[in-house]
């Protein structure tokens, strides 16, 4: 295996701890938001997987409106409640089901925070996925209409599918790896992410939404050229190591309505895409639906549900990351995430 190679499986993933890529949370505070109201019923349940400085072993937490960590473990304990997963494993948690996030819940009621956001590193919620993620190609008319490749085609009467390796799950706040001898077409992709919540094959849409844990925002970070080099096709050119950042938390279903968020990337401050939910062109019962046929779906699996227009490549002249850009993916009542470009050696 060549060093590039080596250097990109070293510093891929939201879980690696290589100083290459890592960043403490507390070292840009300003980028951790957490909306204010964000629940349909008052605050919002956000699941966290996180290390803290003074313990590198991921635990989950739920992060406060006021911007504190509560370590679901830690506070099991002192309450002496008997956890239904493991307070390390968020799919534990999802695989659990409603009773789970019913004692999560409780915890985050005592109110007894044992850390802030700046003081914690938020990782990927799902830092290593046991599959790859699921994705949905041009599923808002807009980005349709800008793909030179679905300008030749009629509107889809099926969602158009592909995946990410999972070693493209990276953090929430963590550095995307750029490295020009594999790619200098980086471009952003906005998306809503879908966490299963329980085992399912063959799904009805009427029941679709049974099957949904929560959500999350991920960007779904595209090697454009790459995608030219592998004759058309998306797997390879979405499946570089770090290219998936996703986070900052998990909201369960039942605290949110995903047909009305907005959905905003930002490049250097910059909105490229900009968007509300509720323009879906195939919705997430649908999405679920289609997908499920003949493929059975297991608790914690992530499905990136597609990106509006506004993408780099279909820009005049075109527009791609380069190292030191910051790009911010944001979706209202759930949160933000932020992500500098960073050249790594070569």
């Amino acid at each position: 295996m060549d060093k590039s190679r080596r250097t990109l499986l070293k510093i891929g993933t939201g879980f690696a701890l290589s100083s290459a890529v890592t960043t403490w949370a507390g070292a840009t505070p300003a980028a951790i938001k957490v909306p204010a109201d964000s629940g349909l019923a008052g605050d919002a349940l956000r699941l966290v997987t996180y290390q803290h400085a003074a313990a590198k072993a991921p635990r989950l937490g739920v992060v406060t409106a006021q911007g504190m960590v509560i370590d679901v473990g830690a506070t099991a304990r002192e309450l002496g409640m008997t956890l239904a997963f493991d307070p390390a494993s968020m799919v534990s948690l999802i695989a659990a089901g409603p009773d789970a996030v019913a004692q999560a819940r409780r915890c985050a009621a005592s109110g007894r925070a044992h850390a802030s956001l700046d003081g914690v590193r938020l990782l990927a919620p799902i830092p290593v996925p046991a599959r790859n993620v699921y994705a949905v190609g041009w599923n808002y008319l807009e980005h349709f209409g800008e793909s030179l490749t679905a300008k030749q085609a009629a509107l889809p009467k099926h969602p158009v599918f592909f995946t990410k390796g999972t070693h493209t799950i990276n953090g929430p706040f963590d550095p995307i790896p750029f490295n020009p001898s594999v790619s200098v077409k980086i471009d952003w992709e906005g998306e809503l992410a879908v966490i299963i919540g329980k085992r399912g094959h063959n799904i009805a849409e009427a029941d679709a939404m049974q099957y949904v844990f929560g959500y999350a925002v991920i960007n779904d970070t595209t090697a454009r050229d790459m995608q030219v080099d592998h004759g058309g096709q998306w797997f390879k050119g979405k499946s570089l190591d770090g290219h998936g950042p996703i986070g900052p938390w998990i909201i369960p279903a039942s605290d949110i309505d995903y047909t009305n968020l907005q959905l905003t990337t930002r490049v250097n401050g910059v909105v490229k895409q900009q968007i509300n939910t509720s323009q879906m062109y195939f919705k997430v019962p649908r999405i679920i639906e289609e997908l499920s046929l003949g493929l059975t779906l297991e608790p914690g699996d992530i499905i990136a549900t597609g990106t509006p227009s506004g993408i780099g490549a279909a820009r005049n002249p075109p527009e791609f990351l380069k190292p030191g850009d910051v790009m911010e993916t944001e979706i209202d009542r759930i949160g933000m995430i932020r992500n500098v470009i960073r050249q790594v050696t070569t």
